[in-house]
């Protein structure tokens, strides 16, 4: 019998498994609270649920999936340190202005559970980047758990789960620094920053990789996050991503093979069909979560486009766990042709969202087993 680890392998690399494995993005604060008060998990696990932890595991085994997808083990290759959360102003609605950890001074409301509106940047020219920034982003040796490593390097033999390198962002993370629009005025008014910026932030997450795999830890995949795209197309033009961040892609991918790491994917959501060329043409192959959204994102189109070179792991649309059986047998029907494809593994096209109801989520995870076993 295959462990979980060699049935990730064997898919991505289009070789036979025995069952296909079951994997999921982890969940919405919200909806682990409501499972718990439900009674289906403890308290305990909402409160200390995070990516890869025990709790992470107990609850995916409880609902039946194989693992988190987006388990890794990542060097910092962001700021360091980061900016101390600091209130600015209480609003007589409940609302506060918040400084974040990016520096960034966002509108915050504690009842609401989605993403702050940014209001003011702090990173906004040469003076800003060279005071606040960059000496945040120079690799030391704190930036990386060498004691962790060791403990998974002792562990290589016996793993039974796939374990994957985190290798930073190389344009998102700049981008949540400075804004969409704070970017594309910097390109424009001062190319020469917006290459430093670009450069910096390539080199830090090169040398943390290097480092990394330097211990002798063998890592079975690689991870990018972006998060550059929504639901028209990317955030940056194509052309500008392609020239100045593409030659840092493939520098890191270049590394990861000289590792004998081959397949690594990128998480971004949206609509990324205009940058995934670039993403290949740069070492990076599997497409993360691959939002099925209201632009009905799928393997298929690519694969006939770029042929095998291109895998995916997510296009699972979760939205029919707020539904019913039948909506998630369809779902599964869906999915059928796609597995087929191979180099697939159906994942929930992100966060499972607080209105999943705990039994079809379950039932999902039967179909897939009873339909790919």
């Amino acid at each position: 019998m295959m462990t979980y680890r060699e049935r990730v392998q064997r898919c991505l690399h289009y070789e036979s498994y025995d069952r296909l494995p079951v994997v999921h993005f982890g969940f919405w604060p919200e909806t682990l609270q409501k499972w718990a008060a439900e009674g289906h998990i403890t308290p305990a696990e909402a409160e200390g649920w995070g990516d890869g932890n025990e709790f992470d595991f107990a609850i995916g085994r409880k609902l039946g999936f194989d693992s988190n997808w987006s388990v890794c083990f990542g060097g910092n290759s962001g700021l360091l340190p980061g900016f101390e959360p600091l209130v600015l102003e209480r609003l007589p609605n409940g609302d506060k202005k918040v400084r974040n950890g990016d520096g960034v001074v966002v509108l915050q409301n504690d009842a609401a559970g989605s993403i702050p509106a940014e209001i003011e940047h702090l990173l906004v020219d040469r003076k800003s980047w060279e005071e606040h920034y960059l000496p945040r982003v120079q690799y030391s040796p704190t930036r990386i758990d060498w004691a962790a490593l060791e403990k998974l390097k002792g562990a290589a033999a016996q793993r039974e789960m796939p374990l994957g390198i985190y290798c930073g962002s190389l344009f998102g993370m700049l981008r949540n620094w400075v804004g969409v629009v704070g970017a594309s005025y910097i390109y424009a008014d001062d190319e020469a920053l917006f290459d430093e910026m670009i450069n910096a932030v390539g080199e830090l997450s090169f040398r943390v990789a290097q480092e990394t795999l330097a211990t002798g830890v063998r890592f079975d995949f690689a991870h990018f996050w972006e998060d550059i795209c929504f639901k028209n197309g990317p955030l940056i033009s194509p052309a500008v991503f392609r020239e100045k961040v593409g030659p840092h892609y493939r520098r890191i991918t270049g590394l990861l093979k000289d590792h004998g790491i081959d397949i690594v994917s990128v998480d971004c959501d949206g609509c990324i069909d205009a940058l995934l060329p670039v993403w290949l043409e740069n070492g990076v192959n599997t497409m993360f979560p691959i939002e099925v959204g209201t632009w009905n994102a799928s393997i298929a189109p690519w694969r006939a486009k770029y042929g095998r070179q291109v895998r995916g792991v997510g296009g699972m649309n979760k939205v029919v766990f707020a539904h019913d059986f039948t909506a998630v047998d369809a779902e599964v029907e869906r999915l059928k042709p796609l597995v087929a494809l191979g180099g697939f593994i159906p994942c929930p096209d992100h966060r499972i969202a607080p209105d999943a109801k705990w039994e079809v989520v379950r039932h999902y995870c039967e179909r897939m087993r009873a339909t790919f076993g």
